[in-house]
């Protein structure tokens, strides 16, 4: 969810997976997918930018998931099968230590 401000100054929380579009014509208009429409104070920019910021704090917070842990825990397999330790893993990448970076 992104935090966005009516024009009567008051703030709210809005799930910016419902958001359709965003006008600015001048003031900026969200409208959701089922029609409603919020005018708020935030520029056009102002807000693609904090959806953006959303959807990567929601991929960068899903990286650090450990689901052989959640697996343990609930004694299922994951959907992935087995995931090593360090994400990166499941693409058959390896990561790369900082000594490693510091020498090539």
């Amino acid at each position: 969810m992104i935090t966005l401000t009516r024009l009567s100054g008051t703030k709210f929380a809005l799930n910016c997976d419902l958001i359709e579009r965003v006008d600015a014509t001048p003031d900026t208009v969200v409208t959701l997918v089922d029609g409603k429409k919020y005018v708020v104070l935030e520029s056009l920019d102002d807000v693609l930018t904090s959806v953006r910021r959303h959807r990567g704090e929601v991929l960068a917070m899903s990286t650090a998931i450990d689901l052989d842990m959640w697996a343990r825990q609930n004694a299922r397999p994951t959907h992935l099968g087995t995931v090593s330790e360090h994400p990166t893993a499941r693409l058959g990448l390896t990561p790369v230590d900082s000594a490693d970076e510091a020498e090539g």
